[in-house]
């Protein structure tokens, strides 16, 4: 986890995206890149059949430059705040960096594009009725990036990865997740693995995942629970919790993305409620 990108959005979550790209960076001694997409003017308003007045043009740069102007401040004051240096790497370092990026993008494709250069992409987790953090950056770093994401809470954690549950559900993009995970759980203090029943895919069992995880030199305990009339998601979240985790790992949409936008699901669940980062993919 050596190399973390934020995607950069106004929002009152943004203290806590922050705060949790600072933890990932502090353990792992990352350079973290904030980058920002500055929005450009849809195809129909640059078509001289339909194209914006210069007014509007010049209105719609002007409010471009402010919002870069004041995302930019914000991320300096950031790293003014945690004593960070400024600037791209150019030889391994063994202590956290940052430096700033800005693009310009009709949608929010650059962070899925941008996000393969990185170990890792932290977003925030979206809060039912605010524009930001945006379940768009969200997705498109988890499914164009083919990297991992850590979902960053509403509140800013204390503390990430000493207490670490994996909601083992047998799918591949929990396998996935884990494997991308790996740094955070040979450092973490205790690891679980977390079954719920009728919850579980055809695949390996939580105990075979703890047994194949100690030649990794982790150690994990195994724990099976019922959901007792609950959602699987709301299971996850409620004994996650009561085992004391402070950073969940979980595959993203394993039931697929559009199954869950209908009928619900774990992850969107997840995504909806957790009050501890999550870190996903798919």
């Amino acid at each position: 986890m050596k190399t973390i990108l934020i995607p950069f959005e106004e929002s009152d979550g943004l203290p806590s995206i922050l705060e949790t790209a600072y933890l990932a960076a502090v353990r792992f001694g990352s350079y973290i890149e904030g980058l920002h997409v500055r929005p450009t003017l849809p195809a129909i308003a640059v078509d001289p059949a339909f194209a914006a007045t210069d007014a509007l043009t010049e209105s719609f740069e002007r409010q471009n430059q402010e919002r870069a102007r004041r995302a930019r401040q914000k991320f300096e004051d950031f790293l003014r705040d945690k004593g960070l240096p400024h600037g791209e790497v150019s030889r391994p370092a063994d202590r956290p960096s940052a430096a700033w990026v800005e693009e310009a993008s009709a949608g929010d494709s650059v962070v899925g594009h941008r996000g393969r250069l990185f170990d890792l992409i932290v977003v925030g987790r979206p809060v039912r009725g605010a524009p930001a953090p945006s379940m768009s950056t969200l997705e498109a770093a988890l499914f164009d990036s083919g990297r991992p994401i850590l979902v960053a809470p509403p509140r800013a954690p204390k503390v990430m990865g000493e207490t670490v549950v994996i909601a083992w559900n047998g799918s591949t993009e929990t396998a996935r997740t884990i494997a991308f995970a790996m740094p955070f759980l040979r450092q973490a203090k205790k690891v679980s693995v977390l079954t719920i029943e009728d919850g579980l895919l055809p695949g390996p069992t939580g105990a075979e995942v703890a047994r194949h995880l100690i030649p990794d030199g982790v150690i994990a305990e195994v724990v099976n629970r019922s959901l007792a009339g609950r959602s699987i998601g709301e299971a996850i979240l409620v004994e996650a919790t009561a085992l004391g985790c402070d950073l969940l790992v979980k595959g993203g949409y394993t039931q697929g993305r559009l199954r869950q936008l209908i009928f619900g699901g774990a992850t969107s669940h997840i995504l909806a409620s957790a009050e501890i980062p999550v870190i996903m993919a798919h």
